[in-house]
């Protein structure tokens, strides 16, 4: 879910620039700074990014430069009246040289700079040339999640391959024919009887049947199966995934640690304990994922 993604536009002298930052989360959450002035885009803004994507911390930035307004100036004709019958007054008392309009612009408030605000059309038009800049930027988010996604599906596919092979190791392993599970209930019994201690025969048989079901990982094993067809439905599905894959790796999770504690053979706790790495690796790269 991380990316980056910026870009530009212009209309009528203003000028903007927006970028998105893209990194995990396990639900959307856009953070939007917008420059004063332009809070009716945020709605839009946060519509089309809900639309475009389902995970993910987003930091949407606009910045603006140039005029949203134009200027004009006028001519304080009030003022200057006033101005001009004081100068003229004082003049004919005392004299002097003629009135100079330089002299009268520099006078503060005789000229003034007015804004002239956009009608709501303007402003509509405006928006919808940021509104499509930032559409620009979303595809080129989007596509950069895209990329990063290709990558992450490979690298599942192959650790979910990893999870069966090893779930068929674990299924065809030799600690689980009834042989061996015969040969290490028959040294344990021996270990036992070793010390002397006396033993009822049919409740050590009722133990040994007991000690042998709990041992006997097939339900794990049957589940690992399922899991990991239910891995290859998600990876091969046309919609958001994370969050179901987020709860599947921890199923996946939960049979290897059952697995491990039911292990009563070492090369099936090393198998388990393998287990349980490639699944670890597995729910990190989950986190990236949509």
């Amino acid at each position: 879910m991380t990316g980056f993604a910026r870009s530009s536009g212009e209309h009528q002298g203003l000028y903007w620039q927006w970028e998105i930052k893209s990194v995990n989360g396990k639900a959307l959450d856009v953070r939007l700074r917008l420059p004063p002035g332009f809070e009716a885009l945020e709605l839009p803004v946060r519509a089309a990014l809900a639309a475009a994507f389902k995970r993910g911390n987003l930091q949407v930035s606009l910045s603006v430069s140039g005029a949203v307004q134009r200027e004009t100036v006028r001519l304080n004709q009030e003022i200057l009246d006033r101005l001009v019958a004081a100068g003229e007054a004082l003049r004919a008392r005392i004299g002097g040289e003629p009135l100079r309009a330089d002299v009268l612009l520099s006078i503060r408030g005789v000229v003034e700079v007015a804004s002239v605000p956009e009608d709501e059309a303007q402003a509509e038009r405006r928006h919808a040339a940021m509104l499509e800049s930032f559409g620009e930027a979303l595809t080129a988010l989007g596509a950069a999640r895209l990329e990063e996604g290709a990558r992450l599906h490979a690298i599942l596919t192959q650790q979910v391959a990893r999870i069966a092979e090893l779930g068929n190791s674990a299924r065809a392993s030799p600690a689980r024919s009834a042989d061996a599970i015969r040969t290490r209930l028959a040294e344990q019994v021996a270990r036992l009887l070793e010390t002397g201690a006396a033993l009822d025969p049919d409740r050590l048989h009722q133990e040994a049947v007991l000690a042998a079901t709990r041992a006997d990982i097939q339900e794990e094993l049957d589940r690992l199966d399922s899991h990991v067809e239910a891995a290859h439905q998600l990876l091969g599905a046309h919609e958001a995934i994370g969050r179901k894959f987020d709860f599947l790796a921890q199923e996946f999770n939960r049979e290897a640690n059952t697995l491990c504690s039911k292990a009563s053979d070492r090369s099936l706790s090393l198998i388990g304990l393998d287990l349980k790495t490639v699944i670890d690796q597995m729910r990190e790269q989950v986190q990236n994922i949509e």
